[in-house]
């Protein structure tokens, strides 16, 4: 880090910065707080999707109990096909949103499998669309943690660093400069009294 420099014009220099750090620090701020609501909604959204999950997985074990003891193979019944995602701007972030989920059911005969096969497939398909939410919500809060730690450390950088540091050099140039007025004060002050005694000295008695 460069030396500083105790005169006038590092102290325009770090009275500029001052101001500069303090006119800044609020919008950081404010974005910081923006960005925490913004990642509060996230991690809503995603227990929202984990209960949905919850919740589904319990509706199949009440409606489908058979799936356990059956010997019907399910396998492949669905599958995920096409997945499309976009992205939107939430406080300078880009966050991932679902635009579209394809889910194909794997054609079978009615005849040659159990009625309720059928309420399996809907059900399979509704859970292979929540898991694709889920990951995109998951996504969506890593990426708003990341923003979020980001713009922290630029805040305390500013509030904890920055402007302590031009306060006080601010506050030791003008220390420095006040000793330096005095100084020179004194200094004019012997200066005349010397002057004023080689005049006395001089003129005739």
């Amino acid at each position: 880090m460069a030396r500083l420099q105790l005169n006038k014009s590092s102290l325009a220099r770090e009275t500029a910065n001052l101001r500069a750090y303090q006119r800044f620090l609020p919008s950081l701020d404010l974005k910081r707080q923006q960005l925490m609501a913004e990642r509060a909604k996230a991690v809503r959204a995603l227990k929202a999707c984990r209960k949905a999950i919850a919740d589904l997985r319990a509706d199949v074990g009440l409606r489908l109990p058979m799936l356990a003891h059956a010997d019907v193979d399910i396998t492949g019944l669905v599958r995920l096909t096409k997945v499309e995602l976009g992205t939107e701007n939430r406080i300078g972030t880009q966050l991932p949103v679902v635009e579209r989920i394809e889910v194909e059911k794997r054609p079978y005969s009615f005849m040659a499998k159990p009625h309720w096969v059928d309420v399996a497939a809907r059900l399979l398909h509704d859970m292979l669309e929540l898991r694709v939410k889920e990951q995109v919500a998951e996504r969506r809060v890593e990426l708003l943690d990341e923003a979020v730690n980001t713009i922290t450390q630029r805040v305390n950088l500013f509030d904890k660093v920055l402007i302590p540091r031009a306060k006080a050099n601010i506050k030791r140039i003008r220390v420095y400069l006040a000793d330096e007025d005095m100084a020179a004060v004194v200094r004019s002050k012997i200066a005349k009294r010397k002057n004023a005694a080689m005049t006395a000295r001089l003129e005739p008695a």
